[in-house]
């Protein structure tokens, strides 16, 4: 089959791969009929995030359809229209039970071999899922690919970071960065209740979409969001801080925007040595900081009747569909940000 392959930062090719094979009685095989770039597979393309074997397959966001599953599969069938979150889970260890999927005791990231353990990804035009009848989920007819693509990560991602800020009626809440995961952001808060909703970002493409969603948007280049914020908030700033980013930079915005007794809620995949702050200067502002990977399969089903809802929105978000053998270029532009590029969808 064809497949995107890593090889160093900014080489991936595409490459023709064995097809992957039923390994287990829990597992299915799936014909992609749609992936995606997402901005933390970024920080593969800038060496940011270290350690994948060369020839790992990419990529963690799909939807396809089932071709063949093994003799403990009984949930799922071949011909099903599935989604899949970015990891796998068992759906019966003590995490899974308690809605953490994402840290699931024998859960695996799609797309991340290293060492020669792990999963290959869906960019792709098949893909092994290990625990089928607990990771996947079959689509409603009246979801279209594109949409429920985006139940598995950035949407259910986006909802968990407003959900853990806090995000409600009577709160104000401020969005850093305007990628995907940061709009879904906006987008999740407004549905939330929160007002107003600020959004930060240099992009004017990305601005543009965060203010159709909802959300004032602020301009990082002008460099006043922090006065911005708090003359539009009593002088405090937001009761929470929605970082979509993953850098130093945003880490130490995120802390300085946030008012005394808030929340910082962090979904950015971050691979600094430390904070930008120190533990006494967190315990100075009665910080609230959380952060971590969402648990995106426990939100799917929940959150059908906003992606149903707000389909429209979501599907617009897609602003390149392109076919799998110019994927590397297509990583190109949007680590570039080049040609108004907010999501890059993926046909094999």
């Amino acid at each position: 089959m064809k497949a995107i392959t890593y090889h160093a930062p900014a080489d991936l090719r595409v490459e023709r791969v064995p097809d992957p094979v039923l390994l287990a009685p829990t597992d299915a095989l799936v014909r992609v009929r749609l992936a995606a770039i997402c901005g933390s597979d970024l920080h593969v393309w800038h060496g940011r995030e270290t350690g994948l074997d060369p020839g790992t397959v990419m990529g963690h966001e799909f939807v396809g359809e089932v071709l063949e599953v093994g003799g403990k599969v009984s949930r799922i069938h071949p011909g099903d229209r599935v989604a899949s979150p970015f990891t796998t889970s068992c759906g019966d260890c003590f995490y899974c039970r308690n809605g953490l999927t994402a840290r699931c005791v024998r859960g695996e990231l799609f797309g991340w071999v290293e060492r020669g353990q792990g999963l290959h990804g869906a960019q792709a035009e098949l893909v092994r899922v290990p625990l089928a009848d607990t990771t996947l989920f079959p689509l409603p007819a009246e979801l279209s690919d594109e949409t429920g693509l985006l139940l598995g990560d950035v949407l259910a991602t986006g909802y968990h970071c407003a959900r853990l800020g806090g995000a409600a009626g009577g709160t104000t809440v401020a969005v850093l960065g305007c990628g995907p995961v940061g709009l879904m952001a906006v987008l999740a808060a407004r549905e939330l209740g929160a007002d107003p909703i600020f959004a930060l970002d240099s992009v004017p493409e990305r601005l543009a979409w965060a203010a159709r969603l909802g959300a004032e948007a602020i301009d990082l280049a002008r460099g006043d969001a922090i006065l911005r914020i708090r003359e539009r908030t009593g002088g405090r700033g937001p009761d929470a801080v929605l970082e979509a980013v993953g850098s130093d930079e945003a880490n130490r915005l995120a802390f300085e925007l946030v008012r005394p007794g808030g929340t910082v809620s962090v979904v950015g995949v971050h691979h600094e040595a430390g904070f930008p702050f120190t533990p006494g200067q967190a315990y100075d502002k009665n910080l609230t900081w959380r952060i971590g990977r969402c648990p995106a399969r426990y939100y799917m089903e929940g959150l059908i009747p906003l992606a149903l809802r707000r389909q429209p929105e979501l599907r617009g978000l897609f602003t390149h569909t392109v076919e799998l053998a110019v994927g590397p270029d297509a990583y190109r532009m949007f680590a570039e940000r080049r040609d108004g590029c907010v999501k890059v969808a993926l046909r094999p």
